[in-house]
């Protein structure tokens, strides 16, 4: 079990999730440069706060200010693969200030788009927030006209909500918040393999 913090349920200092045919790991150094590749490109740099062009600095960068937001309970970064080797792209599950929510984001390489990836890592972070995280509630934000991104959110089990559109100063345009209610995985729901390290 984890622990406490703030009233949140707090962040293994390890996580490897396992199921629907990939595997969600930690970042590690040796995957800078496949990390530079992932996302130096125009679509992650339209719908991310990512900018282009994304280098091998900026991905060590990326990875330290990564581990630094983990260490400081706010959010935690996976790597998506299939075998847990390679990256093929990221999810993303952070604080949003309320008790019990949590925000998810993601980015998929553009070789390996069309693949499901991206609502295959949704689902295994839906079940792992839930059973593991004690959350209840997940958001999107997502672009208006990010209809592949629509399309996961639909897909996942998120509505779209009436909010008023968010402004994000790195975002390009208006994000649409879709939420998600959490509740007990039932006995026939994905199977989710878990690995963590606590903090100590």
């Amino acid at each position: 079990m984890t622990g406490t913090a703030g009233g949140h349920t707090a962040f293994p200092a390890e996580v490897h999730l396992s199921g629907l045919g990939i595997t969600l790991r930690e970042w590690h150094d040796s995957d800078i440069p496949a990390m530079a590749h992932l996302f130096d490109d125009p679509q992650v740099d339209r719908w991310t706060p990512l900018r282009a062009p994304f280098d091998g600095a900026a991905a060590r960068a990326y990875l330290g200010q990564a581990r630094q937001r983990r260490a400081d309970g706010q959010r935690m970064q996976l790597a998506i693969t299939t075998d847990g080797a390679a990256p093929l792209g990221e999810i993303l599950l952070f604080r949003t200030g309320t008790v019990g929510e949590a925000e998810l984001a993601y980015a998929i390489g553009a070789s390996h788009r069309r693949q499901r990836l991206a609502s295959r890592a949704v689902r295994l972070m839906i079940s792992y927030a839930c059973d593991a995280l004690a959350l209840t509630r997940l958001l999107l934000r997502i672009a208006e006209d990010n209809l592949a991104s629509a399309a996961v959110a639909g897909r996942c089990g998120f509505r779209l909500t009436d909010a008023a559109p968010l402004a994000r100063q790195a975002a390009q345009d208006p994000l649409l918040t879709w939420r998600h209610t959490l509740r007990p995985s039932p006995r026939d729901a994905v199977r989710v393999a878990i690995k963590h390290t606590e903090h100590r």
